[in-house]
């Protein structure tokens, strides 16, 4: 874990500065400014989007999320079983869930979900679901809790810690965090970009609901 801590704090992203070029366009407003964000909200920038719904869905709902965030760990338990069994089931929402770990506790425990799923989206929300049930013991027994979680998703302890030293994974990470932050602005967790739009902080399912009627009937 020292050193993940000591990788995670000296990370710098090569092409970077390429990506940010991105943003050099004269300001734009309204619907406009909507639309380049979402264009940008949509297109992965290291790791893979792990995604649930079909990609044509009307409604796309992005979140960034913190492992060791409570505010993300009450939506992933409470707010979204509903939202996928009312919306992304049924084809109506494409959600997708991208990593911001607010502190090297979160970061691996992210690394671990993609460890574990190995591309699998299925997989890797379910792992993300037991890490927020488990959140206050990943916070407080971080190894152990990374080991059992892993143990529960068919990882052996060796590729748990194997995982763990995956400099490659890291750099991925934090580019992908490094570009929501300073591109696209996300600044605290858990954070939403609704077909672009952008929502901050914890909503419940009728808040969100309410958002998503309206852009349904279009």
């Amino acid at each position: 874990m020292r050193a993940l801590r000591r990788a995670f704090v000296a990370l710098t992203t090569a092409g970077f500065a390429a990506l940010l070029g991105l943003m050099a366009l004269q300001p734009i407003s309204g619907a406009m400014a909507q639309l380049a964000t979402a264009a940008l909200v949509a297109q992965p920038v290291s790791l893979p989007d792990m995604a649930l719904g079909p990609a044509n869905a009307p409604v796309t709902i992005t979140e960034y999320s913190s492992m060791s965030c409570p505010h993300c760990a009450t939506f992933g338990e409470n707010v979204f079983p509903m939202l996928r069994a009312k919306y992304i089931d049924t084809g109506k929402v494409r959600f997708v869930f991208r990593e911001f770990p607010l502190d090297i506790k979160a970061a691996a425990a992210s690394m671990l979900a993609r460890c574990a799923a190995n591309g699998d989206a299925e997989k890797f929300f379910g792992t993300v679901q037991l890490l927020f049930q488990q959140q206050q013991m990943l916070m407080a027994q971080t190894n152990m809790t990374l080991r059992v979680i892993g143990k529960q998703a068919g990882m052996t302890e060796q590729a748990v810690e194997t995982c763990g030293r995956d400099q490659t994974l890291l750099d991925k990470l934090a580019a992908d965090q490094r570009f929501a932050h300073e591109v696209i602005k996300v600044e605290s967790t858990p954070t939403f970009f609704v077909n672009g739009e952008k929502l901050k902080g914890a909503m419940s399912f009728e808040e969100l609901e309410e958002i998503l009627k309206p852009l349904l009937k279009k």
